[in-house]
């Protein structure tokens, strides 16, 4: 089934302040859709992790928001890329309790959880992609 981008905006993450704008972004989306208020909370608590990991851990990067449609629903598509060291063992990373640096271990498997689809790569000096969709 193919999936349309209905609307798309690309978003800075640069600093804690940028945080707050995808988070706000992430919500205005959501509420387009007619999320109800504990899905609205999943994907926007998702895209905090996110957002703050290609912070913290990429050095910055950018946040893409996409409403999308397939044949039967609607959605909040969230993707997340940095230029950052990487991550050499990915499921290493979606084990909760496991962190880097000074965090709880719960950003990546969390996001995965907050979502209905989860997709990320990435390799040792090339940076991250993650991408998160929450259907309606």
């Amino acid at each position: 089934m193919a999936i349309l981008v209905l609307n798309s905006e690309s978003m800075p993450i640069r600093t804690s302040e940028d945080i707050v704008h995808v988070r706000q972004a992430v919500r205005k989306s959501a509420v387009s859709l007619g999320f109800g208020l504990v899905d609205q909370t999943k994907i926007v608590t998702a895209s905090s992790e996110l957002a703050r990991n290609t912070l913290d851990h990429g050095g910055g990067g950018t946040a893409q928001i996409e409403v999308v449609r397939n044949d039967t629903r609607s959605g909040v598509r969230l993707v997340f890329e940095d230029q950052g060291p990487g991550i050499a063992n990915i499921d290493q990373a979606l084990t909760d309790g496991y962190t880097s640096s000074n965090g709880m271990g719960l950003g990546l498997g969390g996001a995965k959880r907050l979502s209905h689809e989860f997709d990320i790569s990435s390799k040792p000096g090339s940076g991250t992609r993650v991408s998160i969709l929450r259907w309606k």
